[in-house]
């Protein structure tokens, strides 16, 4: 009885929590209002600043890979490599900086003659401001250009109905390793 009563308390604060998470509302007539208010309201324009930590090695990667084509291991792209990544956004190039969400999708080489990278991410954020709202990223990366630009196609929660801009810089890559910390500048249009 007591374990009963117990779970029943937690499973209750557990489902008064996750409402305060998320920054819209999702249920699908609460949706489907925030479309018909649509024409009411203004876009917004704000511009995000991240680090992206994508590592490769070490006792706690965060990037793996999960294919590979005949040619990617004499490929001097190594086209045809596929990863799957669920990197840290930080507000600093340092690992130990605030912590803003996650980078979490799939990357793969998509090219013969240099590194240029088809990019599927989404941007979950954490942080207090966007905290439970994404952003869907797809896109070239030429991960040797000093900056690559990259569409935003949409997104989630406050950045519902998102489009925009990513601009990434590589901030530091350790050949050795394949480590490397990316710095992200974006741009992106959504409504309130």
């Amino acid at each position: 009885m007591v374990n009963t009563c117990i779970t029943l308390i937690l499973s209750s604060m557990i489902l008064l929590v996750i409402p305060s998470v998320l920054s819209l509302d999702q249920d699908p007539v609460a949706v489907e209002q925030w479309f018909e208010n649509l024409p009411n309201m203004t876009p917004k324009l704000t511009h995000l600043h991240f680090y992206l930590h994508d590592l490769v090695s070490g006792s706690d990667p965060t990037v793996f890979r999960v294919a590979q084509s005949n040619i990617t291991s004499s490929s001097p792209t190594a086209f045809g490599f596929i990863a799957m990544a669920d990197d840290m956004l930080t507000t600093g190039p340092e690992p130990n900086s605030t912590v803003l969400g996650r980078a979490q999708g799939i990357y793969g080489s998509a090219c013969l003659e240099e590194s240029g990278l088809l990019m599927t991410m989404n941007l979950v954020f954490t942080g207090a401001d966007y905290n439970g709202s994404t952003l869907s990223l797809l896109g070239r990366n030429a991960v040797f250009h000093s900056y690559r630009e990259m569409p935003i196609v949409g997104g989630s929660g406050v950045f519902r109905m998102a489009r925009g801009v990513a601009t990434a810089k590589t901030y530091e890559f350790n050949l050795t390793s394949g480590d490397a910390v990316v710095e992200y500048n974006v741009m992106v249009q959504h409504y309130n």
